[in-house]
């Protein structure tokens, strides 16, 4: 079984080597959605009776390893030295330094990398994370699915 938990977040960037209007500094109302698979649960008494897991034990997770720290921050890639002076200048700025330009597709391979290793914890059953989905507009998102 496959379930997915949604949640939103703002963030600023900017997209240093573009050719367009993304290279100049701008937000977005990010969504972030997690899918997991598992099998149902099958046990009267236990809370996770007809569930793979809990919705808000995903949301919980990702609520703190990712929106928490990229929610109202700016996200800026480690090499645009510019941007990364200035928001220096900035008292108690809220910046995340990447290793990765943040585009959608190196957003969402991010989120993978930072949540896969937590998501076995959240019970004592076997889940895997499948895909993470990052939507920079409505219109236009990337996923970063599990390896096959």
């Amino acid at each position: 079984m496959i379930i997915t938990r949604r949640l939103e977040f703002d963030a600023g960037h900017r997209i240093p080597d573009h050719r367009s209007l993304c290279r100049h500094l701008h937000g977005h109302r990010y969504a972030i959605e997690v899918t997991v698979s598992g099998d149902v649960t099958r046990m009267d008494g236990d809370p996770r009776n007809g569930m793979v897991l809990d919705f808000s034990e995903i949301k919980s997770l990702v609520r703190e390893l990712i929106v928490d720290v990229w929610d109202h921050a700016f996200l800026v890639y480690e090499g645009d030295r510019i941007v990364r002076a200035m928001l220096d200048t900035l008292p108690d700025h809220r910046t995340v330094v990447l290793d990765v330009v943040p585009t959608a597709e190196n957003l969402a391979a991010k989120a993978y990398e930072i949540l896969a290793p937590h998501i076995n914890a959240l019970c004592d059953k076997a889940l895997t994370l499948e895909n993470v989905r990052i939507f920079e507009t409505p219109n236009c998102w990337a996923d970063a699915a599990r390896p096959r």
